[in-house]
């Protein structure tokens, strides 16, 4: 379904520019666990984020290109897993800075991402809908 690759990409998309922002505001140093996950690639907690980032994003567009565009069984699996985290994602940043009573890096985007993962989450259930076999059981009760 064309949509369902719009979609995606569209995420993928956003989440690279989610990613820009992390990285301009600087995210590593102020939010304990991109600290963390920064210091295990990297000694240069900026080369880390950095690193992780473009990891990220890149592992998505392999997502796009091969499971989600040839419409693999893992497809309907690799976009639920991405909804998750950027379902994660656009609610943690908005969270995250309401405890802090201030801007923290990731939360201008972070909107675009809740967004965007509910839409590519409808898509995957309408994919769901038209890959599943009609119920022979449901139609035999119907016709009674």
């Amino acid at each position: 379904m064309p949509r369902l690759d719009a979609s995606f990409i569209t995420l993928v998309g956003i989440q690279a520019a989610h990613s820009v922002e992390e990285c301009l505001g600087r995210l590593y140093e102020v939010f304990p666990p991109a600290r963390f996950v920064s210091g295990l690639l990297s000694e240069d907690l900026q080369r880390g984020f950095i690193v992780g980032n473009v990891a990220l994003v890149t592992l998505g567009v392999c997502c796009f290109v091969w499971p989600i565009r040839r419409r693999w069984r893992s497809a309907v699996t690799i976009g639920w897993l991405w909804v998750t985290i950027e379902l994660i994602n656009g609610v943690v940043h908005p969270l995250w800075s309401l405890h802090e009573l201030s801007y923290m890096p990731g939360v201008a985007t972070a909107p675009l991402l809740l967004i965007a993962a509910l839409y590519l989450a409808r898509q995957l259930r309408a994919e769901k809908k038209i890959a599943q076999p009609p119920n022979k059981s449901l139609e035999r009760t119907r016709g009674r």
